[in-house]
């Protein structure tokens, strides 16, 4: 179970666990503790345990858990996997992502094996013992491993996990561990107070299952009095500096911050022996550079239909802002209702972006939106979904009034779209898209090879449906051309409108290659066209 370090000491591990309520920043905090590390000098890797029965995130209902990250290597996660990419700039794999439900098939499918040589297989110690593989395999090649625990203690579905990271601090060493728990304290406004109860009874939980935790960050809408932290050290049986108020930020990017000024930094140093003052300039720079209000405004339009949750378009919504600060650009996303959108609310725009999704619903906004920006010379960025409903309005405005994607009228003659070779008869099933990365060859002088500054380029991507190449003609009679393919030359991955200033489209997802310190092309381009004549 032991694992060594680069520097040749013993691997050291960060668990992350939650209460009170989901949704309370975990992730935040657990990248941020990371990013923290990482200033110091150590090697970071993280990894998401989520107790969900699902063996991945691929066919969870976006509205509701947000979006589908996916990872280099194809493996289709939790968003919290991106919040780890942007903070760390790292490029995870699907070892840094574990869900019960994929354990729990490995462990069916080997006991219909034999491999278990007759024994019962149980929860504990099986499952357990699978966990804590997933964590040791995770944590190869870093000083520290930070392990987030999806859900609230207290959970049925997480009990496995708790007694998992328990049961690890007695195989690796307890020195070796360090429990942070994350909690949430509300705020009563009749009587203009901040209740703890929630807190300690999660801590109460947590110490039920055998787990004393090292520190305890308090999340609060607004900033709580000391004596909050003072009340909750008691409870918890801890040093007051073991106790962070993290109250909500005007960003996200100012955690790392927060933790390097609190007792938690102390904490980390006295944990893995590194005694180095963190460098926290990257994270300085970047708050500083959001704090900024520019002159120059702009307005680009999301059209979507998961109205009901930000998080859906996380990766897309960060992409744009960290595009913003780099061309000193005063952005304002305007959400545009797929299901009901109008010329109207194109015409309010300086730039639209239609992002990926699945599904007929409100898809004819969609194609509305890619047709209102190529007929009106209005810079635009289509992702995934983005690109073939630019396809589907271009061969419309070519000619082809009834051309579709088999996807949403699976009987049309006119399928511009189609679904790729290989995958009929897998619309419903997980884990079968064409997933991760692959390359594209981008055609030269186009505005794409331009953008990047290459003709060769790798993308993630997450699509079961292509462009067919049989109607290329037709496309490009609307006004569009193809301006980068698969290296093979069978899948469009690139399109635009060489008439417009910036009209360009892509079968990937190039959001999850953004950073906030290094905006991704494809979105500065659209920032930057849509700034032009402000």
């Amino acid at each position: 179970m032991e694992a060594q370090t680069n520097m040749g000491q013993k691997q050291k591990y960060i668990f992350v666990t939650g209460g009170v309520l989901s949704g309370v920043g975990k992730g935040i905090t657990a990248a941020s503790i990371g990013a923290v590390l990482q200033a110091k000098g150590s090697v970071v890797s993280v990894q998401k345990c989520d107790p969900y029965l699902n063996v991945d995130a691929g066919l969870l209902n976006p509205a509701e858990h947000g979006e589908c990250f996916v990872t280099r290597d194809g493996a289709e996660t939790d968003l919290d996997l991106g919040h780890y990419e942007r903070f760390l700039d790292l490029e995870l794999t699907r070892k840094s992502t574990t869900l019960s439900g994929r354990l729990l098939l490995e462990l069916l499918q080997d006991e219909r094996a034999g491999k278990f040589g007759g024994k019962t297989v149980q929860l504990v110690p099986h499952l357990t013992q699978a966990i804590q593989r997933t964590i040791v395999d995770a944590s190869t090649g870093s000083d520290v491993h930070i392990v987030e625990i999806g859900g609230t203690v207290g959970d049925y579905e997480s009990l496995s996990f708790i007694e998992a990271i328990r049961e690890f601090s007695s195989k690796v060493g307890r020195e070796n561990c360090l429990y942070v728990h994350v909690v949430y304290l509300p705020f009563i406004g009749t009587s203009k107070e901040f209740k703890t109860k929630p807190a300690q009874n999660a801590l109460n939980d947590l110490r039920g299952y055998g787990i004393v935790p090292d520190c305890v960050v308090v999340r609060t809408d607004d900033p709580a009095p000391e004596a909050v932290a003072d009340k909750i050290a008691l409870f918890g049986g801890m040093d007051k500096n073991a106790v962070i108020l993290l109250p909500n930020a005007d960003t996200v990017y100012q955690v790392p911050l927060t933790i390097a000024a609190s007792g938690i930094n102390k904490l980390l140093s006295d944990f893995t022996g590194n005694k180095t003052k963190p460098n926290m300039a990257k994270w300085q720079k970047i708050v500083a550079q959001q704090a900024k209000r520019p002159v120059k405004k702009v307005r680009i339009g999301m059209v979507a239909k998961y109205m009901d949750n930000d998080d859906t378009y996380i990766s897309v919504t960060e992409a744009l802002k960290a595009a913003a600060w780099a061309e000193k650009i005063d952005l304002t996303v305007e959400w545009i209702d797929a299901t009901k959108a109008s010329e109207t609310d194109f015409a309010a725009c300086d730039g639209i972006i239609v992002p990926g999704g699945f599904g007929v619903r409100g898809i004819e906004g969609k194609i509305a939106a890619a047709a209102y920006a190529l007929t009106h010379n209005v810079p635009y960025l289509g992702i995934c979904l983005g690109l073939q409903v630019a396809v589907i309005a271009s061969s419309r405005i070519g000619g082809l009034k009834k051309a579709n994607s088999t996807e949403f009228e699976p009987l049309t003659k006119q399928n511009v779209v189609y679904i790729m070779e290989g995958q009929q008869g897998k619309e419903s099933t997980g884990g079968t898209l064409r997933l991760g990365n692959y390359k594209a060859k981008l055609k030269k002088g186009s505005t794409v090879a331009k953008t990047y500054g290459s003709q060769v380029v790798t993308e993630r991507h997450r699509h079961r449906y292509e462009v067919n190449q049989d109607f290329l003609k037709e496309i490009q009679a609307g006004g569009l051309v193809v301006s980068g393919t698969s290296p093979d030359g069978k899948l469009v991955e690139y399109i635009e409108a060489p008439k417009n200033g910036y009209f360009v489209a892509t079968q990937a997802h190039p959001e999850f290659r953004s950073r906030p310190d290094r905006a991704h092309p494809l979105f500065q381009g659209l920032v930057h066209a849509s700034s032009l004549d402000k």
